[in-house]
């Protein structure tokens, strides 16, 4: 299967259009029409519906490996470059919201002062972001954060030959506004708020398809939709009454709004790191006062 190929199927089934996929990739609208047949001559099967564009059957399966498989090839690509080209005074490190605390800002600051000079860049990612960025050598090093239970691993995506560490764990909390009937509550039960109206912000606070799964419910479902990576914007309108959303207490404590911890299920809100398998130089130094 070529990746080339693979990659205007995606352009044309995210954008709806044949036309727009070709703006995207600069290709003329006839040349993405011809790597859209001959992937279907590849595969035996019709992938893409013309009129209105829309994935067959066959195609809606293909979505569901394409992403990754394309995502691994852009990995792989990115880690042989890395042999080539350490870059021992710049640092780029990207970062999930709700990852990015006191201990890296502090870490940060240390690194700063042992390396002159260093070009230090962060930036703050939804959580898909930050995973490709660092895998495709868009970034060094990357902080990403979720929901687990005590001690396991992040449900993280297959990660190639990057390297994940545990950085920390600490207590789950739900902001209420603070004249909800369970603001003053010690603590709450998760599945107890399954019918409860929440904020889906799946870039900044834990995604609620997360929260069905581990409590194992169907409930959970959105009054809004939050996107984008603002943590103080979000807190305003569940302080507003808009929806639940759940948070690292940490994080929440600062925020507009009530927040309390979760007692139930067994949860903690963790924070990893991940690395290329390798890391040399600021991103080396960068783990190891990470891990101090």
């Amino acid at each position: 299967m070529d990746p080339h190929l693979l990659r205007t199927f995606v352009a044309v089934l995210d954008h709806r259009s044949f036309s727009a996929a070709a703006s995207a990739l600069g290709y003329t609208q006839s040349a993405v029409s011809q790597h859209i047949a001959a992937l279907e001559t590849d595969l035996g099967t019709r992938l893409v519906e013309r009129r209105p564009v829309a994935p067959t059957p066959a195609g809606t399966r293909l979505m569901e490996h394409a992403p990754a498989l394309l995502l691994r090839l852009d990995a792989a690509r990115a880690d042989i470059a890395r042999l080539q080209h350490v870059r021992s005074s710049r640092l780029t490190l990207v970062c999930s919201p709700a990852a990015l605390g006191s201990s890296v800002a502090r870490a940060l600051t240390h690194l700063h002062s042992s390396r002159r000079p260093l070009d230090l860049e962060v930036r703050v990612q939804g959580r898909e972001a930050v995973i490709e960025h660092v895998l495709t050598g868009r970034a060094d090093v990357a902080l990403v954060d979720g929901v687990s239970a005590p001690s396991d691993p992040l449900p993280l995506p297959d990660l190639g030959p990057a390297a994940t560490r545990a950085l920390t764990e600490e207590t789950l909390a739900v902001l209420f506004p603070h004249d909800h009937p369970l603001a003053r509550r010690r603590s709450v039960h998760l599945t107890d708020l399954a019918q409860a109206h929440w904020i889906d912000a799946p870039d900044t606070a834990v995604p609620l398809d997360r929260l069905r799964a581990v409590c194992r419910t169907d409930g959970f479902r959105p009054r809004i939709r939050h996107r984008g990576t603002d943590v103080h914007g979000l807190a305003e309108l569940a302080a507003a009454g808009h929806g639940l959303t759940a948070l690292p207490l940490s994080l929440a404590a600062t925020l507009t709004g009530a927040a309390v911890p979760v007692h139930g299920p067994r949860l903690v809100h963790r924070t990893e790191l991940v690395h290329p398998a390798d890391p040399s130089g600021a991103v080396r130094q960068l783990i190891d006062l990470l891990h101090r």
